[in-house]
């Protein structure tokens, strides 16, 4: 690579628009549709923040997408030291969340708290399953990827997204229930530590899917970046294993 391609490269990376268009889609989606929901009672400005934040961070996140589709050279070098610096940093924020709840569990003379409710046992488990089998498509995808079958590698990322679909959509359907029981962030400590570390986890996924779509419409034309694959899928397969520590910890300790 040329001199002059390089610094073209890093020009046009440190003035990328992507992590403003994230940042600011991110803030209006959790904090604000959290507060104006949850604090203030307001579902109608909860919508309309929800509303402005995700078309937000889709941008955000399309945008990056297609720089890592496009600017192969430069996403190949920072793939290696920035995806574990992500990863790590991560780590550290969901332990931080469970530090937490250890704290009150283990300081609490009863526990859970009253006021709630019983958590059925057979709808984690489902959740865990269809986690555990988005890793393995995902994985099949990288596998169609490697042996330059396209079509196969659409295919099982279509289905990785599906199972990602699935487990959102119960995650929200878990929420809906919790609520019609009058169990909300509010209601005790547990609320507030379950609310919180299941919601940032959903949101991760989310994430993670709004990755995966935005890596499946180039696929359609061609254009695909084996790196930019492979560091969707390590961080997919990062979200999978915090699963396990949230549903274990929350649900079955």
């Amino acid at each position: 690579m040329s001199a002059d391609s390089s610094h073209a490269h890093e020009h046009h990376w440190e003035w990328s628009q992507a992590p403003f268009w994230v940042v600011t889609g991110i803030f209006f989606l959790v904090p604000l549709t959290f507060a104006a929901y949850f604090q203030y009672e307001n579902p109608l400005l909860a919508a309309i923040f929800a509303g402005i934040g995700t078309p937000m961070l889709l941008a955000g996140i399309a945008m990056w997408v297609n720089e890592g589709l496009t600017v192969k050279p430069l996403i190949a070098d920072v793939a290696g030291v920035g995806l574990p610096i992500f990863i790590v940093s991560e780590i550290f924020i969901f332990l931080s969340f469970f530090a937490t709840y250890w704290m009150m569990r283990l300081g609490s003379e009863s526990w859970p708290p009253e006021g709630t409710p019983d958590f059925p046992v057979a709808l984690p488990l489902i959740m865990t399953v269809i986690l555990v089998a988005s890793s393995v498509t995902i994985h099949v995808a990288e596998e169609k990827y490697e042996h330059d079958d396209q079509a196969g590698f659409r295919k099982w990322l279509m289905i990785t997204i599906g199972l990602g679909v699935i487990f959102v959509g119960m995650t929200f359907y878990e929420y809906n229930h919790l609520f019609s029981v009058d169990f909300y962030p509010d209601t005790n400590a547990f609320g507030t530590v379950f609310f919180s570390l299941t919601g940032f986890h959903a949101s991760h996924v989310i994430g993670g899917l709004g990755i995966f779509i935005c890596v499946l419409i180039p696929a359609f034309k061609g254009m695909t970046n084996k790196t930019f694959i492979t560091c969707a899928s390590v961080y997919w397969h990062f979200v999978d294993v915090v699963w396990f520590f949230v549903v274990s910890q929350i649900y079955f300790w």
